[in-house]
């Protein structure tokens, strides 16, 4: 019997490296996102991590599993990245227009979601619908105003499921200072004024599907009325990476308004698709009669006994590009505004 797939990568086979690790990187990726908030930090640190897990492979001696060993270094990599300040939050953009008052700040701007097309989905229903709470944007948005270490510790025992004794090896700590980091973790989820405790609907829900199209009708033609009935009274809009967050319906609207007549007679486009294991849009402005409209980043909303609870509205253009294929942009775009 030739060698195993371990004893190989340890005596430096890359290729047996890559074989052995490949099963856990989707997982990976995602804890980091979930750490971090962004897709790009988690691309970064998913790569630094795989690098000091094939440095270190050589000394892998089977004391815990590979899985346990592998979020050992991606959840320390993660909290490094905090420490050494290498998240750095985007430029806030200037929009062409004056926006009315905030109610408040929405300090996570470096947050940005999640395309569902990556997650791995249970085949258990009840399990689905636990791992999309565990992925929902508000959750993620609420772990990253957690202390970094209190936000690992609920990730890695409440969420993924590994025992005391290993959480407190993966960060060093004790059993005992394990506990305390999960009591402060949960009571700071339980205090977030932005985490609602109403989890998603299924994702295979037709009501919310519904609300969903009547919000991109209403939202593609600026008819802020419209839109403004889907929501809850205690509704919010954040539009990472700008710091503002607009809580209220008639805050929304102001807003809404303002934000129309600045766009000076360009309409946005919406494009269906996933994020967070949410209903979400990919946005593409231009004018009337344009058939080749400008990405304009996305939006993810969060609904709840179908009504509106939270509206994300993110600005980054360059979203565009990871959720739909490149060579696809303009076939949907001009297909969403030719009416086919």
């Amino acid at each position: 019997m030739g060698p195993s797939l371990l004893e190989r990568a340890q005596g430096g086979d890359d290729g047996a490296f890559g074989e052995l690790v490949a099963p856990y990187r989707a997982e990976l990726h995602l804890h980091c996102y979930r750490v971090l908030g962004s897709l790009v930090d988690a691309d970064d640190v998913l790569q630094d991590t795989m690098i000091a897990a094939w440095r270190a492979i050589g000394g892998f001696c089977g004391q815990s599993s590979l899985r346990t060993w592998l979020y050992r270094i991606a959840t320390n990599r993660c909290l490094n990245a905090v420490r050494d300040a290498k998240r750095r939050p985007p430029p806030v953009p200037i929009p062409p227009f004056s926006p009315p008052r905030p109610s408040g700040a929405f300090e996570a701007t470096w947050l940005q979601p999640y395309p569902d097309a990556w997650l791995e989905q249970p085949a258990d229903p009840q399990a689905r619908l636990e791992a999309g709470e565990a992925v929902r944007l508000a959750f993620v948005a609420a772990l990253q105003r957690l202390a970094p270490r209190q936000g690992a510790a609920l990730l890695l025992y409440d969420v993924l499921g590994f025992s005391l004794p290993e959480v407190a090896a993966m960060l060093d700590a004790t059993p005992t200072a394990v506990k305390g980091l999960l009591q402060r973790a949960r009571a700071g989820l339980e205090r977030d004024p932005h985490l609602s405790p109403r989890g998603p609907a299924s994702p295979g829900s037709t009501a919310d599907d519904e609300v969903a199209r009547r919000f991109a009708e209403a939202y593609s033609a600026d008819d802020v009325d419209a839109l403004v009935a889907l929501l809850t009274d205690d509704a919010w809009l954040a539009m990472p990476p700008a710091p503002h967050l607009y809580r209220g319906a008639d805050a929304i609207a102001r807003f809404l308004r303002a934000s129309a007549a600045g766009r000076a007679g360009q309409r946005l486009r919406l494009v269906p698709t996933r994020a967070n294991g949410q209903r979400a849009f990919l946005c593409f402005l231009g004018g009337p009669g344009d058939p080749r409209a400008r990405p304009s980043g996305a939006v993810v909303l969060d609904i709840a006994a179908c009504r509106i609870t939270a509206i994300t509205r993110f600005l980054e253009p360059t979203l565009v590009k990871i959720f739909l294929p490149l060579g696809s942009l303009s076939h949907e775009v001009t297909s969403r505004s030719s009416g086919s």
